[in-house]
């Protein structure tokens, strides 16, 4: 069965479900999941996992994503972006020396407010459904983190092209809305490019269009990278065949390393096993606990 990671290029007007299930579909594979959601009219890096390697989407979902936001100035929506119904526009003769010196204010650790229109889940009800039927519920602020936020340039539409590079649970609605308030003129998200995902980055991506075609050669298996590419930060260690069967097994297995954590791969097949933490025992002698295996059973 296929087992490894497809970074697609999401097209606009898809949802990341979407995507999930066309994929499962191509690759005949139920086991495939994404990496962070993307809103239908975002584009852009949309990591997939396939077969064991869905066992890795937790630990990608963990790294920073960076984005090319358009912000528009002068309306406000119930989305916080164009897609949304306009609930006021404002007049707005925005200079970019003012927009520059606003955004520095959204750097750096920050608390944002989730959206009503986002799939966070409150007494059991994703908040867009409540705001769909019209209601509005009281959201607690929550800590994430703007590491840049740079001005590039105005797009062929006049927005405001924006670089972001933000922690997991960003959205990047709600920072063009802020940043909208903040200028006192209001703003929206006119348009969102996912540029990188943790590691895995737009020069990776391939279209779904080029997925199919792989498919129908019987070569999509083809585009899959293998599943430690997730880890690459840190070092390997390799076990020999009867430390082989102990990581198979699920038991401690003994290897010698400073403590930290480690990919583990079988040293004879070069095969990928596991996330380890390295511990020592009392005597300090060193073993391997398993974080996560993904040897194929």
């Amino acid at each position: 069965m296929p087992s490894g990671i497809l970074i697609i290029n999401k097209p606009a007007g898809w949802t990341s479900h979407d995507v999930v299930a066309r994929l499962r579909g191509l690759f005949k594979e139920r086991r495939i999941g994404h990496g962070g959601t993307l809103d239908p009219m975002a584009t852009g890096v949309l990591p997939i996992f396939v077969g064991r390697a869905t066992r890795a989407v937790d630990f990608a979902m963990r790294g920073d994503k960076e984005y090319i936001a358009g912000f528009r100035p002068g309306i406000i929506t119930d989305t916080q972006d164009i897609t949304g119904t306009v609930l006021e526009t404002r007049p707005s003769d925005l200079s970019i020396s003012s927009l520059k010196a606003v955004l520095s204010r959204f750097q750096g650790d920050i608390l944002q407010l989730p959206p009503m229109y986002s799939a966070i889940k409150r007494d059991g009800k994703k908040l867009y459904e409540l705001a769909r039927r019209g209601k509005t519920v009281a959201r607690d602020p929550r800590p994430v983190t703007i590491s840049e936020l740079t001005y590039l340039d105005r797009s062929k539409t006049g927005d405001y092209l924006l670089q972001v590079v933000c922690s997991k649970g960003t959205y990047i609605r709600t920072l063009c809305h802020d940043i909208g308030t903040a200028l006192g003129c209001g703003g929206a998200m006119a348009s969102l490019l996912r540029t990188r995902s943790s590691e895995f980055t737009l020069n990776q991506a391939v279209t779904l269009q080029a997925v199919e075609e792989a498919a129908a050669r019987g070569e999509a298996a083809s585009l899959l990278l293998p599943v430690d590419r997730c880890f690459s930060a840190y070092p390997p260690l390799f076990a020999g065949p009867d430390q082989a069967r102990l990581c198979r097994n699920g038991a401690l297995v003994p290897l010698e390393g400073d403590p930290g954590i480690y990919r583990v791969y079988e040293e004879t097949t070069g095969a990928f096993l596991l996330l380890g933490q390295l511990e020592r025992d009392e005597n300090g002698r060193g073993h391997i606990r398993t974080i996560k295996s993904f040897y194929e059973v």
